[in-house]
């Protein structure tokens, strides 16, 4: 859920600072005082398309941060920032939005600078947002098969999961056979080019850790004098009259002669013994290095060369000997596959038709998974629509199957609807008039909210063009997404306010002749007065008070059937 939000400078917002709570939140206010101005900034939060003319007049930039807590270990947005690299802190994420008047946009996820696409793509897991007028999601046809899939849940995740891991093994094979079966002209160039590098890879006889070898030997060689000088040094200070091993050695007699007089020197001539032996054997090695040391400018000059000729390779086939080796491996396989191309084709076909073979099974499994879910989503969008008073309007979720392979299937899936009897069903974004249109939203988003894992929902206006009975169905509609999901609604509507656990009052004011928006939190009273106001449209009575406790009395009722 979105916890806080910040907004500076932003149209006629100088600075607003506002906290949101879980359940619904209703913005209300006169028109203009700025509700619709919090929502897009919200929008441009989550990644939407900026301007320099969201800037307040006169300052340098607008600035919005809001902080969204994720309550569930398997959020979208947890995976989503995982794969963008991206920290999470107690499960807490803050999105930052900067828009200079220059027309530069900055953007931030938990500090992090990010591009605006990293910025929607976190974005779109936290705030889902429904316009008066934009319904996308539900209106593209194209998206409609990730909806029914998301409320197919995990019997159609799996048939997906089945399908793609022979998907991507059917599309390998595919570009493999369709690279051996067309451009004869550019075949013969890579062979041509192959050969001559596998030839030349083969000629240098590389051997594994061959570099790090060669490197270590040159090192050795080109210090040659200092390590010759160092261990001569360290011999003869341990080797020699009154040396290092020669008054070891005069300390160990001692302590020998006195452990028969106090046991306890045992310990101490064991020690000096252990080390003086130690030291002997640690000599003998530093006088063998010292034996087999020798400087030689032929093989100096012969490790220069070799790695140089390593540096070569590096810079055509790979970053180690290892990888180079690797390297020539994959070539060499991809040679003999072109140079017996005819009977790699057969293999391939043979191997294509029976991976089809198993494509198709799984294709018709996660067809027949959808078209499962497909019925029983038609009937909780009935449902749906009947608390809506659409009781006479035909849902229907279109499951078809083409011929083709792709990613999710073979399946082509479209939401159909018809709100008058007798009239044909045609697809969603034909068929609705506005006010059916919210309805028909709210009531697919009643269902798809559940399935969806989104941390809050925003309704801008919504309710537009309905009233009486559908004005309170649409209140309870509303009302109920926001038991699964934090709601955040601007709205007209005095069902909808009373309904509200959060009720934030929008309004404007003229200071120092410069235009501000100012947000309140309502309190009960407050709340009746505002209603009131909404009720009547201008004058506030004690009638309208009186309707407009009534109207919060029955919104308590239906919170508690709900």
């Amino acid at each position: 859920m979105i916890a806080e939000l910040s907004i500076k400078n932003f149209a006629i917002i100088e600075a607003v600072s506002i906290s949101f709570d879980k359940g619904l939140t209703v913005l209300t206010g006169e028109t203009g005082a700025g509700k619709s101005i919090i929502i897009d900034a919200i929008h441009l939060l989550a990644g939407g398309r900026g301007s320099q003319e969201f800037v307040r007049h006169g300052e340098k930039r607008a600035e919005i941060e809001g902080l969204f807590l994720i309550e569930s270990e398997k959020h979208p947005c947890i995976h989503v920032c995982h794969e963008l690299g991206i920290e999470l802190d107690d499960n807490m994420v803050v999105l930052r939005r900067e828009i200079h008047a220059s027309g530069k946009s900055v953007c931030r996820v938990n500090g992090k600078l990010v591009t605006i696409s990293v910025l929607r793509e976190v974005g779109r897991t936290l705030v889902d947002i429904h316009g008066q007028h934009e319904h996308q999601e539900l209106m593209n046809a194209d998206l409609h098969i990730d909806l029914l899939d998301q409320f197919g849940n995990e019997t159609i995740n799996k048939c997906v999961e089945a399908y793609n891991n022979v998907y991507d093994h059917y599309k390998s094979l595919e570009v493999r056979l369709n690279d051996l079966t067309t451009n004869e002209q550019q075949m013969a160039h890579r062979l041509d080019l192959i050969q001559f590098q596998l030839e030349e890879i083969n000629n240098a006889k590389l051997q594994p850790k061959e570099e790090e070898e060669l490197l270590a030997e040159r090192n050795k060689i080109s210090n040659y004098q200092k390590l010759f000088q160092a261990l001569n040094n360290s011999y003869y200070s341990l080797h020699g009259e009154q040396k290092g091993l020669d008054w070891v050695g005069h300390a160990m007699s001692e302590t020998e002669a006195l452990k028969a007089i106090d046991p306890k020197l045992g310990t101490i001539y064991e020690t000096i013994s252990n080390a003086y032996y130690q030291l002997e054997e640690a000599s003998y090695h530093i006088r063998d290095e010292i034996d087999q040391l020798e400087y030689d400018p032929e093989r100096l000059d012969f490790i220069e060369g070799r790695l140089s000729e390593i540096k070569q390779l590096k810079k055509k086939y790979g970053s180690t000997v290892e990888e180079i080796l690797e390297y020539a491996a994959k070539i060499e396989e991809e040679l003999e596959t072109i140079q017996n191309k005819d009977s790699h084709i057969h293999k391939l076909q043979q191997e294509l038709e029976s991976v089809e073979s198993d494509l198709l099974l799984e294709a018709k499994a996660l067809t027949e998974a959808r078209t499962k879910a497909a019925v029983t989503l038609e009937e909780k969008i009935h449902e749906q629509l009947r608390d809506l008073y659409l009781e006479k309007a035909n849902f229907k979720v279109n499951v078809t199957s083409h011929n083709k392979f792709q990613k999710n299937g073979v399946d082509a899936v479209e939401f159909y609807l018809t709100t008058n009897p007798g009239e044909p069903l045609k697809p969603l974004a034909r068929v609705a008039s506005g006010g059916e249109l919210s309805r028909i939203m709210l009531a697919m988003k009643s269902i798809f909210s559940q399935h969806q894992g989104i941390t809050s929902i925003i309704f801008d206006e919504v309710d537009t063009g309905v009233s009486g009975k559908v004005a309170q169905a649409i209140a309870n509609k509303i009302y109920s997404v926001s038991v699964e999901s934090q709601v955040l609604c601007i709205s007209h509507l005095p069902q909808v306010a009373a309904m509200s656990d959060t009720h934030l009052f929008i309004s404007k004011e003229i200071d120092k002749d410069r235009t501000k928006t100012r947000v309140n939190i309502l309190s009960t009273e407050e709340k009746v007065n505002e209603i009131g106001r909404m009720i009547s449209g201008i004058e506030v009575t004690e009638l309208t008070k009186k309707h407009a406790k009534e109207l919060l009395q029955l919104a308590n009722r239906q919170k508690e059937i709900k």
